[in-house]
């Protein structure tokens, strides 16, 4: 027997470590794409292409506030001085003139491709002495500083003319040479990061060098008087995988420690707590295999939930080793197992239902919970009668067996009472089916409103751009997304003016089509005209034309250059910021993203959609409101869970009238759940609390261990004795889904609180309903028994 067990336990050892081979070799994500439908629309593709790669994703908010506006501003040219040479960041910006000093050099080098101002009408004699002379006025103001050591070689101020550009729109108003807050008590920092916005790795790391940055900051300086507050998407990211890693952590051991304790005092043995983890680790291990075999790309939101849909393989353990330990393996085997199984397949069934999902994310999570259960099951049933050897034994507990079976004997009492609450619950799930689920996806955020409230008044005192709008237009190459991002700009510019927008950026301003760039090249006049023109422009001047030799080499060489390409920006602040707005799809075509600022007195930052739309009518551009565009692809994500759910579940009805064979049986065991379910979504709504797709899994996990409680105390309908081994297992599954799940019901995370609330008190009712109304009235044993 000895053998047999090693045997037994080398195999499964086998298929476990070619598991972990799998693992180290998949490919994990933790992207939005989870929400996507398999065929997602534009709108859709714009979204998760923003949230991944685009500029907003990048940006980092930077607000530094106490002390006076000269410590703050000295605080904040010392931060932008820091983080500026460091290559995580491809732009720091807080205003000071010198803050894209550089990329001077590069932008000198190929202004009259960039300039918006280079055209036949600025390279006249009228448009000669009007440009210079602004230049020459430019020259006493702080800006004039970048622009002063080129003045031979761009009088005409092409080098601010495309700085400007760089940063269109409403700028923030400026206190002691730096951009502060509109009421002026914070100077702001606009930071964009190297690393895409979902690269949370990443994004930790660069927001550790602003911590540290500030804290040289303020020891250099000497004005630790002054705070500092940071926010951005990536910082919101971070923040929430931390929250939440420190959350689980510390919930995990709490409960654990709690769970430890329960089993310990029902086993009595150290052997029994290690060998119970061996279900549950199995069935983990088989989900992740599956799905990494079957889809390639394992979500890591899957992971997650469905790390809590297999916690039912604890139940399985605590069944084999109780009922085993009492009656024997055989006996086990014979009686009881029959009953497991069942409640396998009805768990298996009703998330298998998820596979026919048109959400990758969801068929995941079904492959991944259905996988995962059966392995648990197969093990409890197989390996673990192997490693326990045939002396299993667990201590007797008399005292909590006869107490649970004096209430038994009384739960029948109170049948229609529990008829009367159904017939209410029902009625007011009814009246409130409208404002049960929750559409809005900032239910499952972490951020809170104090937070959410700051991001959004620093993001208008820097006139950011905000995280919501955009405008996506796509071309089957790079040059045609560039046209095209012009011509949507040149609508959105109209918009701007007349103050609908504060503002947008575009690709096309760090690398204009070249088309764009080839007219503007077209514009510069040769050597002796430019020559000529410049003698009689600049009569009676500040600036004699006879300085300016090395401006008319330079016009020369940039006709002679030619239009400049991605390649010339490479390695350059400039690239990044194309390479994150222009991005190459995988079907081999481009698509441009323009990011969107609100008008400056905008209600809530918002931007009136139908002026945008109606704007863009016919050029090809597509606006996207990222919010309410998520919120309507997750609530048909929500939806269709729901449907699927609902198939599952009358899946499971059909399989357990085949199995029961009983019509009363069958409606017994379904009204017991259903009942369970229901309360537990009246008790959420009537505390104010909006269903969303952690209830959702929840809900689905209370059917799950519901029906295995269920099945047991139907098992004296069907003729079968139910002995202390069975009521002492099903009350420690029961203590111990609710300590594990309870726990997580105290947790300030949104996430992890929706399902705590929802399985912990889902899975004590779904046990006391079935004492009520599934197990037989003692007369009725009797009279079995008799018979």
């Amino acid at each position: 027997m000895r053998s047999s067990a090693v045997r037994v336990f080398l195999i499964w050892l086998a298929l476990m470590l070619a598991g972990l081979a799998v693992v180290r070799h998949s490919r994990f994500t933790a992207d939005m794409s989870f929400f996507l439908p398999t065929h997602p629309s534009a709108e859709q593709r714009a979204l998760v292409g923003q949230l991944q790669d685009g500029t907003v994703s990048r940006l980092l908010m930077v607000s530094v506030g106490g002390g006076d506006v000269a410590q703050r501003a000295a605080v904040s040219r010392e931060m932008r001085k820091q983080l500026a040479a460091d290559g995580d960041f491809l732009s720091v910006q807080n205003g000071e003139a010198g803050g894209l000093e550089g990329e001077r050099d590069r932008l000198l080098a190929h202004r009259y491709a960039l300039s918006p101002a280079v055209n036949p009408e600025r390279f006249t004699e009228d448009g000669l002495r009007s440009a210079v002379t602004d230049t020459i006025d430019l020259l006493s103001s702080p800006a004039g500083m970048l622009l002063k050591p080129f003045l031979a070689r761009d009088p005409t101020g092409e080098v601010m003319a495309i700085i400007g550009q760089l940063n269109p729109g409403v700028q923030p108003q400026v206190r002691g040479g730096v951009w502060a807050s509109r009421d002026g008590e914070r100077a702001m920092l606009l930071l964009q990061t190297r690393v895409l916005g979902s690269d949370t790795d990443g994004q930790a790391l660069a927001i550790d060098k602003v911590h540290a940055a500030f804290s040289q900051a303020t020891k250099a300086s000497g004005h630790t008087a002054v705070t500092m507050e940071l926010s951005g998407p990536g910082q919101f990211a971070v923040q929430s995988r931390e929250t939440i890693a420190r959350e689980a952590k510390r919930l995990s051991m709490i409960s654990s420690i709690a769970i430890w304790l329960v089993l310990f005092w029902i086993y009595r043995s150290f052997k029994l707590l290690a060998l119970g983890l061996i279900p549950v680790l199995s069935g983990t291990l088989a989900g992740i295999v599956m799905v990494s075999l079957v889809h390639g790309t394992v979500f890591g939101v899957t992971v997650g939930f469905g790390s809590a849909l297999i916690g039912e393989a604890v139940d399985y353990a605590i069944y084999y080793f109780v009922q085993a330990g009492h009656q024997g393996v055989d006996q086990w085997r014979r009686v009881f197992w029959p009953t497991i199984r069942l409640g396998v397949m009805t768990t298996a069934i009703g998330f298998g239902a998820l596979l026919f999902s048109g959400f990758p994310g969801l068929a995941q999570l079904g492959l991944y919970a259905l996988t995962g259960v059966v392995t648990a099951a197969m093990v409890t049933r197989f390996v673990l009668p192997s490693l326990t050897g045939p002396g299993l034994k667990v201590p007797e507990h008399g005292r909590w067996v006869k107490g649970f079976v004096a209430l038994l004997g009384q739960a029948h009492r109170a049948r229609w009472a529990a008829v009367a609450v159904a017939v209410a619950v029902s009625a007011y799930l009814w009246k409130e089916r409208d404002g049960l689920w929750d559409a809005n996806l900032s239910a499952l955020s972490s951020v809170t409103p104090a937070e959410a409230a700051a991001d959004m008044r620093m993001r208008s005192d820097l006139a950011a751009p905000d995280a919501r709008y955009l405008v996506t237009v796509t071309a089957p190459d790079a040059e045609g997304a560039l046209q095209a991002a012009e011509r949507a700009g040149a609508r959105l510019d109209a918009l701007v003016e007349q103050g609908v927008i504060g503002g947008y950026d575009s690709p096309a301003r760090f690398l204009p089509s070249a088309k764009q760039q080839q007219q503007r090249l077209d514009s510069l006049p040769a050597a002796d005209e430019l020559r000529a023109r410049l003698q009689k422009a600049l009569v009676d001047a500040p600036l004699s034309a006879a300085k300016l030799e090395p401006f008319i080499a330079d016009v020369q060489a940039a006709r002679s250059a030619g239009v400049m390409r991605r390649s010339d920006l490479e390695g350059s602040a400039l690239a990044l910021a194309v390479d994150s707005m222009l991005l190459h799809g995988k079907d081999g075509g481009w698509t441009v993203m323009l990011p969107l600022r609100p008008a400056a007195d905008a209600h809530e930052a918002s931007i009136p959609a139908p002026q945008l739309e109606q704007a863009l009518a016919g050029s090809g551009a597509l606006f996207v409101d990222l919010k309410t565009e998520f919120e309507s692809l997750y609530g048909t994500y929500v939806h269709e869970a729901a449907k699927l759910s609902l198939m599952g579940v009358l899946a499971i009805a059909i399989l357990l009238a085949v199995s029961l064979r009983s019509v009363k049986r069958l409606a017994r065991v379904l009204f017991t759940l259903a009942l369970a379910v229901g309360l537990v979504m009246s008790a959420l709504h009537l505390a104010g609390v909006k269903l969303h797709l952690l209830h959702l899994v929840g809900l689905l996990l209370i059917v799950a261990v519901g029906s295995n409680y269920a099945l047991f105390l139907d098992r004296p309908e069907g003729g079968e004795p139910l002995d202390g081994g069975t009521l002492l297992s099903m009350s420690v599954a029961t203590l111990t889904t609710v300590i594990g799940f309870g726990t997580l019901a105290s947790s300030s995370v949104p996430v992890l609180q929706a399902v705590g609330i929802t399985v912990g008190p889902g899975a004590l009712l779904a046990l006391l309903l079935s004492m009520v109304l599934v197990y037989p009235r003692p007369s009725d044993i009797s009279a079995k028994a008799a018979v």
